[in-house]
């Protein structure tokens, strides 16, 4: 053998005393001796049974969160299947844990406690708490004292208060001891014995007092206070006094000092940090330059030190002395921009007493502005999905589409008849003694806004009971005034102009503004007065409410809001849901169905004419929002926006169900019509989506000829706080839809009136031509769309009597069997059903209502146990006899 090789010896522990150890011998390692006892006591052992129980929490807590809503479904695939196939088979349940989760919610409520058993979470968050901290944060033997007694109360007070439910709120053992109670007692005892309980325990543990109040004893009258020591004046002595000690303090307060009981005015002493009044911020007026003699007046107290002004106002705070005699008063300090250079030049005062006036310039569009852009599709982070590669070479419509309907790009400005309307103002006001200082003029498309600004004293109520006076003087239809303008301190008074200019469409799109925007649903409105585009997001209104009377501009303004829609977003990010009872007004988008438009499952045509259809339609997307906001509930998303991002990153699972969520926007043109036909079924759905579906991206537009309170009722004023006014006939549709007079002097043609975020904004409508409409929409349905138009989820109408036909021919294997068992028991009841025949809610449903058909059984009575018709077997034997 060679001497490398290892020879089995004995260990070095065994050799002999005096041995040398031999190399060659292969030492056995010592294998580690686990201590059961250190292991248990192990901080890193405590930890990991703490992490252990907290997530066994909040995994029973989800299981049965989502049993609450799930239970229907799953309880026939729980009673149908094994344990073991549902444990390791393919069984696919609808509870957000799986078959596991299923299993055990099942049988905690249903074989156990009921609601109750998220006490067991509440049992294993605490244990996880005590072993993560590593000291008692809560008592556990006292919280299993609770949660036995809450297992056991609440448990049996949930089967008493919802017996004959469906759902097992109180479990078996809640409905084990209602039963043997209510039979023991009685009904009306079980209750008086579940309030006694209830509140003895919450006496014993809070210890309510319930001593009637005592009388309360009135107060010793006070006794005067001394009169108080005169001071002397700081630099001289001070008159000694006695003080009494509770005045002491408030006198060293005021700068006294105390020595041998008396107090004393301190000389030449520094007052202490804590003692000086805490700084204010002052404002500071310009004080007048000395004269040459200044040095020799008497000593002035110190100035209040304030911070130095900036470089840039050094030259603006020094005045000349003739300046300052003649206006002595605090300086104004107003930055100067080169859009208000012409507006805050200085004005002097006219010798004669005339008003100055003054045409203040406004927003002018450049000839960028106009360019013709092609709108560009924003660049999706790095992450590789894209919901606009299935329609990849999809190309957004053109600007050349549009007409530009106004030759002329700047409004033009009448010197003229904008002297001529001054004057008329200011001469109308004097003929009623109301004097005023400065006007000025904001020339807009159709209206002119002169701005006043009343001398003092004048009352503003005065001016705004001469709005009909005014509009006589002027020769004027429309004359609205507004006082005062919200934001400044002067008074408008709105005058239409001779000569209007039409707001084109193209303009606005063409614009900076809506080129650069980053809205989610832009949408290009109109111009203001001073001829800046109104451009706003129908994502953050969230929905829109539109009024007018018949011609003055609602189906103009539907497709601007539409087209300017159409121009911004991919056919992957909107869909449209067009509701149109006129039948013609919308069906110029019929050409892009398949790609922005959705619609019920087997309709033909996606322009929703048929109430009853628009009904269906609307309950439809009430489910759509309902699944919109279960998978946002799964993804731990707020709303739309975080979702799509989430699913954009890759971070959300199509295999369960998530998708990207398209915005949906519906727009009913004739709301009043559907009212008048529909009703409160039209109204509910309408509601519901305007109270809920903003989160999940799901926005209204509707529009109506009639404002009146029985259209546009309260509900669905409350939930629509973007408005819209056009024209209309009187004052009191003008407070119906806005809250404030003042549409029904509007001119019509476009002019109207915005309400969004608290501000009321007067705008000449955009102009969209229908042959401007319809070029848009054959350039967008020329191209290759999806297959279909987007699918709304499917609805059935419980009142519809074609779904409700129930035949007997068709009824289940299980149907004598259950009629037996409820003849036996002489309860109708489906839980009864579930209980005794392993089955599932729905079906033990339709088996109930099998039996309602056949007579055995009577109709529904809400939580009550149905009555049974049929009293003996023999009865229900010849009833099964006919029947066959």
């Amino acid at each position: 053998m060679s001497k490398n090789k290892l020879k089995n010896e004995k260990p070095e522990s065994k050799q002999p005393k005096g041995t040398t150890p031999n190399p060659d011998i292969l030492k056995k390692d010592k294998e580690p001796e686990v201590k059961v006892k250190e292991l248990v006591k192990d901080e890193r052992t405590h930890k990991v049974l703490g992490v252990f129980f907290l997530l066994l929490s909040l995994y029973c807590f989800i299981a049965f969160t989502s049993y609450l809503f799930t239970w229907e479904e799953d309880q026939d695939k729980i009673f149908h299947y094994s344990t073991k196939e549902l444990l390791f088979g393919d069984v696919k349940v609808d509870n957000l844990l799986g078959r596991l989760g299923a299993y055990v919610s099942h049988n905690f409520f249903f074989y156990g406690v009921g609601i109750a058993a998220y006490l067991f979470c509440y049992f294993f968050f605490i244990i996880g708490v005590n072993f993560i901290v590593g000291r008692r944060v809560f008592r556990v033997w006292r919280n299993i004292k609770y949660i036995l007694f809450g297992l056991l109360y609440i448990s049996m007070s949930m089967s008493f208060i919802a017996g004959g439910n469906n759902f097992p709120w109180g479990g078996a053992l809640g409905d084990a001891l209602d039963k043997w109670t209510s039979g023991f007692i009685g009904k009306t005892g079980t209750a008086l014995l579940l309030l006694v309980i209830g509140f003895s325990w919450l006496i014993w543990k809070f210890n309510f007092s319930f001593k009637w109040p005592e009388k309360k004893i009135k107060p010793p009258k006070p006794v005067p206070a001394p009169a108080p020591v005169p001071v002397a004046a700081a630099g001289t002595a001070a008159a000694a006094a006695p003080v009494a000690p509770q005045k002491n303090e408030q006198a060293r307060k005021n700068g006294l000092r105390e020595e041998g009981g008396i107090l004393q005015t301190p000389i030449n002493e520094e007052i202490e940090e804590e003692d000086l009044p805490p700084l204010q911020l002052v404002e500071k007026e310009e004080l007048p330059i000395p004269p040459a003699h200044a040095a020799f007046m008497p000593p002035v107290p110190a100035p209040v030190i304030v911070p130095e002004a900036p470089a840039q106002w050094q030259s603006d705070l020094i005045r000349t002395e003739e300046e300052e005699m003649e206006d002595p008063g605090p300086l104004l300090y107003i930055e100067e921009t080169e859009d208000t250079a012409s507006v805050l030049q200085p004005k002097k005062k006219d010798k004669g007493g005339e008003v100055t006036f003054e045409i203040k310039s406004t927003y002018q569009d450049t000839e960028e502005d106009i360019e013709v852009v092609a709108p560009v599709m924003p660049l999706e982070p790095v992450d590789p999905f894209d919901p606009s590669l299935d329609l990849r070479d999809y190309k957004f419509p053109t600007l050349d589409l549009l007409e530009n309907h106004s030759a002329d790009k700047v409004i033009v400005q009448d010197t003229t008849e904008l002297e001529k309307n001054k004057n008329q103002i200011i001469d109308t006001l004097k003929n009623y003694d109301i004097s005023i200082q400065k006007i000025s003029a904001t020339v807009g498309p159709t209206v002119t806004l002169y701005e006043i600004v009343p001398a003092a004293g004048v009352r503003i109520s005065r001016i705004k009971n001469l709005e009909d006076d005014i509009a006589l003087s002027l020769s004027a239809l429309g004359i609205r005034i507004i006082a005062p303008i919200p934001g400044k301190g002067t008074i408008g008074i709105e005058v239409p102009n001779v000569k209007k200019s039409i707001v084109s469409l193209k303009h606005l799109l063409a614009s900076e503004k809506f080129q650069t925007s980053t809205m989610d649903l832009p949408i290009a409105i109109g111009k203001k007065i001073d001829n800046e585009n109104f451009i706003a997001d129908l994502a953050k209104m969230p929905h829109l409410l539109m009024a007018g009377a018949t011609g003055q501009g609602k189906s103009v303004g539907i497709n601007t809001l539409l087209v300017s829609l159409l121009y911004k977003k991919h056919p992957s990010q909107l869909k449209f849901v067009l509701v149109d009872p006129k039948k013609v007004e919308l069906s110029l988008y019929k050409l892009i169905e398949k790609h922005f438009l959705a619609k019920l499952p087997g309709e033909d045509d996606a322009i929703i004419t048929d109430t009853k259809k628009v009904i269906h339609t609307l309950n439809a997307l009430c489910i759509e929002m309902d699944l919109r906001y279960d998978l946002l509930k799964e993804a731990g998303t707020r709303n739309i926006r975080e979702y799509n991002a989430k699913f954009t990153q890759r971070r959300l699972n199509p295999l369960k169900g998530h998708r990207y969520l398209p915005f949906i926007v519906l727009v009913v043109d004739e709301f009043a019509d559907l009212i008048m036909t529909a009703g409160k079924e039209v109204e509910m759905p309408i509601a519901r989506l305007a109270q809920l579906a903003r989160a999940v991206g799901i926005h209204l537009i509707i529009a109506t000829q009639r404002p009146s309170v029985n259209i546009i009722t309260g509900t669905i004023k409350a939930n629509f706080p973007a408005r819209i006014a056009f024209k209309v006939s009187s004052k009191i549709d003008s407070r119906t839809i806005l809250d404030i007079g003042g549409a029904e002097q509007l001119i019509g043609q476009g002019d109207m009136l915005v309400s969004f975020n608290g501000e009321l904004v007067r705008l000449q409508c955009a102009f969209v031509d229908t042959p401007e409409v319809e070029s848009v929409a054959e350039f967008i349905g020329n191209q290759k769309g999806y297959p279909d138009a987007f699918l709304l989820p499917e609805y059935v109408d419980d009142k519809d009597p074609d779904g409700r036909e129930l035949s007997i021919a068709d009824r289940d294997p299980l149907f004598e069997e259950a009629a037996q068992v409820i003849v036996s028991t002489q309860q109708g009841s489906t839980s009864l059903l579930q209980r005794r025949m392993k089955l599932g809610y729905n079906r033990a449903g339709r088996l109930m209502d099998q039996l309602e058909a056949a007579g055995i059984v009577g109709p529904n009575m809400g939580s009550k146990a149905r009555e049974v018709m049929v009293k003996t077997d023999s009865e229900l034997q010849e009833i099964l006899n006919n029947l066959l």
